[in-house]
């Protein structure tokens, strides 16, 4: 058996288990292409509470995206105050705008629908300031596209649970775990990925007393006992 044989082997197992734990998210579209692309740019280094009342604050401040556009950039720069970095988010957003409507002529992504997910990913990468977890996030929640977005829960995630490798940063990680998950997946895997690293494997403390996965988690093979060498599972507290 191959190493990326058993390594999908190993990705289906994980997976049966997260639909047993979160179910299986059905792909539907949240926004509008254009709305998915500035909630992604508010939403880094920020909570997603953060990045939803800054969002609300620009939509409601402003009546659309031209008016954002063309504001001064510090009107931006207090709507958006509540995701923290304002002053770089508020740049980068107006850029985006203005980039879309240089290319296209108006502030529109729907186009981006009749193109194939590289070319797709090409276009949106070309905006300063958007990388491929945005471009991901764009294509497969607004467009229902197969690409792979990698968060840093799912990269946290992916490297405790050995499907990629250690020292494989987040950014070659959307390779990666896209060769790895099979594309009808990458919706599902992405919210489930998500959901686990919230709930269970947290960045300071994962609860692997509480994880169904640790059969098959790098992470916790290298640093418990298994209960068959004497290792006591914890006892939940309330």
């Amino acid at each position: 058996m191959t190493t990326q044989t058993a390594l999908r082997e190993k990705y289906r197992r994980i997976s049966a288990k997260l639909i047993e734990l979160y179910g299986k998210p059905e792909w539907k579209p949240r926004y509008s292409p254009v709305d998915e692309l500035v909630d992604c740019i508010l939403s880094q280094t920020t909570t997603d509470a953060n990045r939803d009342r800054a969002f609300a604050a620009l939509k409601a401040r402003f009546p659309d995206w031209e008016s954002v556009r063309d504001a001064p950039t510090e009107a931006v720069v207090e709507a958006i105050r509540p995701a923290g970095l304002a002053r770089q988010k508020a740049p980068r957003i107006q850029n985006a705008l203005r980039h879309i409507t240089r290319e296209r002529g108006s502030i529109t992504l729907d186009f981006l629908a009749e193109m194939d997910t590289e070319a797709a990913k090409a276009w949106l990468t070309a905006i300063d300031g958007v990388g491929p977890k945005t471009a991901a996030i764009v294509l497969c929640f607004a467009f229902g596209k197969p690409a792979f977005p990698v968060d840093t829960h799912v990269h946290r995630v992916s490297q405790r649970l050995g499907l990629i490798g250690a020292k494989v940063s987040a950014e070659a990680a959307h390779t990666d775990l896209e060769a790895l998950i099979p594309p009808e997946e990458y919706y599902s895997a992405h919210l489930n990925l998500i959901a686990h690293g919230r709930t269970l494997c947290q960045a300071r403390k994962p609860l692997c007393e509480r994880c169904p996965l640790t059969a098959d988690c790098d992470y916790f093979q290298a640093n418990h006992h298994s209960p068959a060498e004497g290792y006591s599972m914890p006892k939940e507290t309330v």
